[in-house]
């Protein structure tokens, strides 16, 4: 779940996990990793976000977990679905609602949050409903491409701004448009820990990473334009000239050795 970016120039302390910690960390990713699995496999032509949002809430409860999504506040309003539903130029929070039906050729991105024993996993893809026109499928590889080249340099020494700018190098030549409004974070007890981790900027911007640290990087990717709306919800962010928009997201612990994926799901 995208952070709104509040990017500054000073350095705020990075939350490093105990190896106790840790262990829950990967339990909760990979709670969110399987619903999230689950959820993408069954977007369909006919299916309504509403669907997909009440069996994301099942999944999650299955587990014994909870979603962070559900009653997350954001000043007086809080937001109401399981899960976060964004469809074709909508970036990120989309709600789950029966007047939203999956058509043929339309995008989806899923965005799961699961609290489980005080933690938290967060993790997203974005999804062709049936067939999809080629361009958008290059934009959705793109995409998901730029989160690997970011992820890969989450190795301790690195600083933040390793991984924002690992990605806008990824991204700009295929000329599409990166979200600046809503960023990648840090991830742990709560849904937003610092840091804030936006795609684009230098590489030497933001505190150096440490093993035990763990953090969802997220690239939010459009054909167009960077700006965004906010519809009247106060939680549906889209791009300002209905271009299609990808969203990707890991959970990624630093360790000794390098990064490391906690949102892997399940083996069916």
């Amino acid at each position: 779940m995208g952070a709104w970016a509040n990017i500054s120039p000073f350095c705020m302390s990075i939350p490093v996990k105990r190896p106790a910690e840790v262990q829950i960390m990967r339990d909760a990713c990979r709670i969110a990793a399987t619903v999230l699995d689950r959820l993408c496999k069954m977007v369909a032509p006919g299916i309504t976000t509403y669907d997909l949002d009440q069996e994301g809430r099942r999944l999650i409860e299955s587990f014994g977990a909870r979603s962070a999504c559900y009653d997350y506040r954001n000043g007086h309003r809080r937001f109401p679905s399981f899960t976060c539903l964004s469809v074709n130029d909508e970036v990120v929070h989309g709600i789950g609602t029966l007047r939203t039906v999956l058509r043929e050729g339309d995008v989806i991105a899923v965005d799961v949050c699961a609290l489980y024993e005080g933690f938290i996993g967060d993790n997203a893809r974005t999804v062709a409903v049936g067939a999809i026109a080629e361009p958008v499928q290059r934009l959705l590889d793109a995409t998901e491409a730029a989160l690997h080249k970011g992820i890969a340099e989450a190795c301790p020494g690195n600083r933040v701004g390793y991984i924002s700018n690992a990605i806008e190098r990824s991204i700009v030549p295929h000329g599409y448009g990166i979200i600046r409004d809503f960023v990648g974070h840090g991830v742990g007890r709560t849904m937003h820990e610092a840091p804030q981790i936006p795609n684009f900027g230098p590489r030497k911007r933001g505190e150096k990473l440490r093993p035990g640290m763990t953090l969802a990087i997220e690239p939010m990717v459009t054909m167009g334009s960077s700006k965004v709306k906010i519809d009247d919800d106060g939680w549906t962010a889209r791009t300002v000239d209905g271009s299609p928009s990808a969203h990707f997201e890991h959970t990624v612990l630093v360790t000794p050795e390098g990064p490391e994926i906690l949102t892997v799901p399940e083996p069916e």
